[in-house]
């Protein structure tokens, strides 16, 4: 990536997880296994009161500093400073991009062209939010660095086997020629979920599985013989559960009301179930589960706000389920799903008619297997890792391209 004096330290795979208004990233030394070196964030993106945090892993030493982050392009120069003092910028081999939406024509992890940029600009009213900030962002490092190849990972790719009836929304087919259907999201979460489950062996990942995503994004997956069937989140990831700032499925006559009798525009209603909804709308408290935990017993909003989060996802649980015709394995997963028990303990209860179990002491130890020996579905927490699903999609990628 350019011409440096340092001395180089192996070769390296860059991963960048673009969110609206964060930028993740991490860094992994080439080899079996890859080896992450470095990892970071660059938060309120766009705000005036911008933050780099960074953890050089090996040595364990963090790093803090405020920055004016106008964009997401501001932070690419931050970024190759950064780089340079860890490893010379000429031994990043490959750079893999969390891309939050592929649309139709994308389903699988692939190399960035022109071509491809053009299509995300098209579909970036899809995910408005989302999708020009991370596009502007490959844009940027593509025109500093246009010899290193960059890699798409698509996060709505994980959910391309959904079957038709479960793609399909019931609007005028009109729309869904025109690519309106069931997307899902989460994708390379949940990959990275089900590789973790054949890891584990016992036939997991054969059977009957509900992935719960569960963080600032909420959102559930149904998946058989290995293959995802249903999932939670829709055409955009404003859909399905509860979450931290956004409603989850809402009906759909709100925006008539509100528009009439509040005078809502489209962008002030989009504003408000992106934003302001959800745990923060609700409790009028905060967006963070851990927050409201901690004020439950003294706010009624709070309470209020915990038990819907929890109530909409047991529905979830009981609906995928039913889509499954059964459950053998339900897995946590996301700062919700793994860090909180209660949370998961609320979940859970109730749902022992599906073979669901939860043992206390190991849910409350943070176990693995947090299900009774006695229940007939296995409860797991698995913590993903979205960064090394990402650096392990480009490296096959990077092979495959080799061979040819």
């Amino acid at each position: 990536m350019g011409p440096s004096s340092k001395k180089e330290d192996g070769e390296y795979v860059l991963t960048i997880n673009s969110g609206s208004s964060s930028i993740k990233f991490a860094l992994f030394r080439i080899g079996v296994p890859l080896e992450r070196t470095l990892k970071g964030k660059f938060e309120r993106v766009g705000l005036p009161d911008g933050e780099l945090s960074v953890v050089h892993v090996t040595t364990g030493k963090r790093e803090e500093r405020p920055l004016s982050l106008p964009d997401h392009a501001a932070c690419v120069p931050h970024l190759i400073e950064l780089l340079e003092k860890t490893a010379s910028l000429n031994a990043v081999r490959v750079i893999g991009h969390r891309v939050v939406h592929g649309g139709t024509r994308y389903s699988e992890t692939q190399r960035v062209t022109r071509e491809m940029i053009a299509e995300l600009h098209r579909l970036s009213p899809f995910v408005p939010d989302h999708l020009p900030a991370s596009t502007l962002l490959i844009e940027a490092i593509g025109k500093e660095y246009p010899q290193v190849p960059q890699v798409a990972c698509f996060d709505t790719a994980f959910h391309r086997t959904l079957p038709r009836v479960a793609k399909l929304l019931p609007l005028p087919r009109r729309f869904d020629a025109k690519g309106i259907q069931r997307y899902g999201f989460h994708g390379l979460s949940y990959a990275f979920l089900m590789e973790e489950l054949e890891r584990l062996g016992g036939g997991a990942a054969r059977g009957r599985v509900i992935l719960a995503h569960l963080g600032n994004g909420a959102s559930m997956a149904a998946v058989r013989d290995g293959q995802c069937i249903d999932t939670s989140m829709a055409f955009t990831p404003t859909a399905g559960l509860v979450m931290s700032t956004r409603p989850g499925d809402l009906d759909p006559g709100l925006f008539t009301y509100l528009s009439r009798v509040e005078g809502l525009s489209a962008q002030q209603f989009h504003d408000m179930v992106n934003k302001q909804s959800g745990l923060l709308g609700v409790s009028e408290i905060s967006p963070d589960m851990r927050d409201l935990v901690a004020r439950e017993t003294g706010d009624i909003r709070a309470r209020e706000a915990v038990s819907l989060f929890c109530y909409q996802a047991k529905k979830w649980v009981g609906a995928f389920a039913a889509a499954l015709g059964g459950l053998d394995t339900l897995v946590f997963a996301g700062g919700i799903g793994e860090n909180m028990p209660l949370i998961r303990a609320r979940i859970c209860g109730g749902l022992e008619f599906l073979g669901i179990k939860i043992d206390a002491g190991r849910n409350d130890s943070g176990a693995t297997v947090i299900s009774s020996d006695d229940g007939a579905a296995t409860v797991r927490v698995i913590r993903t890792d979205e960064e090394l699903y990402i650096a392990e999609s480009v490296m096959k990628v990077l092979r495959l391209q080799e061979a040819t």
